[in-house]
């Protein structure tokens, strides 16, 4: 990663602190208390010991001070509580808005886009890439702070008593920072291609478990288990590259720090021989002045030696903060683009498309051009061999894809119009049933409120009463994780459900019937044909023998829609029905 990247992602890091903006300042407020605390337990210590050892005061007239002391010894661990605890408010607080940032655009940009990556992807770039974030900004940002007043204030009350040993500190310090930011530099390279490792890996691991099955079915359980091996083999080497990393910058730390103080040390040491005269302002070095230097010099440098082992918290949110702005900034772009119309629906919906090319997130033309025109109530089905753009052309109806040339909708361009307007006005039913809430009751209405009435008939119509009675709860029953506790059939039967009971005016089929047995195919197609003929519908299929109930068939191929017309032109394109007649064989079999 070059430097501009670098810096680019760190200022888009600090932009996000926003979000916990109330938590950072109050933990700047309480690391000023305790540099100040520092100082004043420091002095209170350094005078004491003058007082004891070269004044030979009673310790009596002392108690003051001694109550002092160790009341600052009580208030910095108190004040060092409650910067962790702000610390982590703060970086929950923005990880929390990061993780409602990327759910939010991800459903803005519907599955398509979500599609275009392994699932394990997206859960590392959910979970674990942002929660890499948390140590960065609630100990590194305020721990900069900390490196800054720290050793300022140190230095100001240190001055005036030796400014030698004052010089000395100031001289050495920027040493530290230099080299670890040498270090630091590989450190973020090491922990960005960790992180692109780990998302591999992720999306790897998961891709296989899901398909086990067939895995064992095809003899291949042992190369996947070896191929998982060695891809965690080479994640743990990258791991390991990481921590050298870290140790390094540590001994460089420790090595500058020693050595300063140790510089320090040697200096008083001589002083008090008589070999060096000079940094004490005429008045002679004194015992306190030396205890004072010696106790103010490692607390000088530990708020780097804490900026240095957070340090890496820093590289390891620029790894991690580097797909996630990428994806941030690029969908944002797509966002920005969706407009906030409103049309007017009453009457129905026309679908005008001209030149319309569809494109897939990254700009690949998907389907196109395609030139049609879909009026209110029509009943259009769509057919064509697999790959031949269907999908894409109804994906980009629900406005999941981007698209070039025009598609209008009621004569307002579909970007131009507001996407959660849009999807209001949809019902749509797909291959696989997707069934997000816990009961069928709540799949069905989603939005809570039932009419009982309407459930009751739209249960009825797509088959659900048939199997509510084997449910011991009926429609409040439990349906289990992705619809663990139903079979595939009675999960679309909800489905279907879903999209009967929502009240819309385009309804959009992908290939509802698929992969459902012949009694479950019955009902889902008798439910679906029924709701067709009280909107617009868009059906895509490979049924043949039910073409001849629709308005229109369509046949696409290669993106492209080459024929338009009622059922018959099928008969009447030999080549175009014998291939769709072949597939519809396949999928039988």
């Amino acid at each position: 990663m070059n430097k501009t990247r670098q810096q680019q992602l760190l200022r888009w890091l600090k932009s996000q602190t926003g979000h916990g903006k109330r938590w950072l300042r109050l933990s700047m407020i309480l690391g000023m208390l305790s540099a100040l605390l520092i100082v004043c337990q420091a002095w209170l210590l350094a005078s004491l010991l003058q007082a004891l050892i070269v004044e030979h005061l009673p310790r009596e007239s002392m108690l003051f001070r001694f109550a002092l002391l160790f009341g600052c010894f009580a208030l910095r661990g108190v004040l060092a509580w409650l910067r962790e605890k702000v610390g982590f408010e703060c970086g929950k607080a923005i990880r929390t808005a990061l993780r409602r940032t990327v759910l939010n655009r991800l459903s803005e940009l519907g599955p398509a886009w979500i599609q275009g990556k392994p699932a394990g992807s997206w859960a590392t770039l959910l979970l674990e890439q942002i929660e890499e974030m948390q140590d960065y900004y609630s100990r590194y940002l305020p721990q900069m702070l900390l490196a800054v007043f720290i050793p300022c204030f140190i230095l100001l009350a240190l001055f005036p008593v030796n400014w030698v040993a004052a010089l000395i500190l100031l001289c050495t310090a920027p040493l530290i920072p230099l080299f670890m930011a040498l270090v630091g530099m590989g450190a973020a390279d090491a922990n960005r291609r960790n992180f692109k490792a780990l998302s591999r890996l992720s999306g790897h691991f998961l891709d296989r478990l899901s398909g086990l099955d067939t895995l064992r079915l095809f003899h291949r359980a042992e190369a996947e288990t070896e191929s998982i091996r060695q891809a965690s083999e080479a994640f743990r080497q990258r791991t390991m590259e990481v921590l050298r990393l870290a140790f390094l910058s540590s001994a460089v730390l420790e090595f500058f720090a020693s050595l300063s103080i140790a510089v320090v040390a040697v200096y008083f040491g001589f002083s008090y021989l008589g070999e060096l005269n000079f940094g004490h302002y005429e008045t002679g070095i004194t015992l306190f002045a030396g205890f004072l230097a010696l106790i103010l010099a490692p607390e000088f440098f530990q708020p780097l030696r804490d900026l240095g082992t957070f340090y890496h918290a820093k590289a390891q949110a620029v790894g991690g903060a580097d797909s996630l702005e990428s994806f941030l900034s690029q969908s944002e772009t797509l966002a920005s683009a969706r407009g906030d119309l409103e049309i007017d629906t009453q009457r129905g919906i026309t679908v005008q498309a001209e030149d319309l090319n569809i494109l897939s997130p990254d700009g690949k033309v998907l389907a196109g051009p395609l030139t049609f025109t879909i009026k209110p109530g029509q009943r259009i089905a769509i057919v064509g061999q697999s790959g031949a753009g269907k999908t894409s052309l109804l994906n980009a109806m629900l406005g999941f894809l981007p698209y070039q040339g025009s598609l209008r909708v009621n004569g307002v361009e579909l970007k131009a119009i507001n996407p959660q307007f849009w999807q209001r006005q949809l019902a749509w039913v797909g291959q696989n049933p997707h069934l997000p809430a816990a009961t069928i009751r709540a799949n069905i209405t989603l939005d809570g409120h039932a009419d009982p009435q309407k459930l009751a008939q739209v249960c009825e119509l797509a088959g659900v009463t048939e199997f509510l009675p084997w449910l011991t709860e009926g429609l409040e029953s439990q349906i289990g994780e992705r619809a663990s506790a139903l079979s595939v059939g009675q999960a679309q039967r909800i489905a279907v459900a879903r999209a009967l009971y929502k009240t819309s005016h385009f309804l959009l089929l992908d290939e509802p019937a698929a992969s459902l047995d012949s009694h479950s195919e019955q009902h889902v197609n008798r439910a679906l044909l029924s709701a067709s003929f009280s909107q617009t519908t868009l059906l895509i299929t490979h049924q043949l023998e039910e073409l001849d109930r629709w308005d229109e068939v369509w046949l696409m191929r290669n993106g492209k829609i080459v024929q338009q017309g009622g059922s018959d032109f099928l008969l009447k394109t030999p080549g175009a029905y014998a291939g769709l007649v072949a597939q519809r064989k396949e999928t039988v079999e």
